[in-house]
């Protein structure tokens, strides 16, 4: 198992954890949202999904996947 954590902006409420961490769930992964941080700490199998199909979840709810 890995470990990742993801800056990502627009989240501000328990809707947007939810949101979040459902749709990370999904994929097989489970997500820690910290909405003060504006990050996500997502634990995964590398073997069955990638970071990039985490973050492109993330952002099909509507939210910004940001570099840092």
């Amino acid at each position: 198992m890995q470990t990742v954590t993801i800056h990502v902006e627009g989240m501000s409420c328990n809707h947007c954890v939810n949101s979040v961490e459902g749709a990370v769930s999904k994929l097989g992964a489970s997500a820690k949202v910290d909405l003060s941080a504006k990050n996500v700490t997502v634990t995964y199998d590398e073997s069955k999904v990638s970071v990039g199909a985490i973050k492109e979840a993330i952002e099909e709810q509507g939210y910004d996947v940001v570099e840092k």
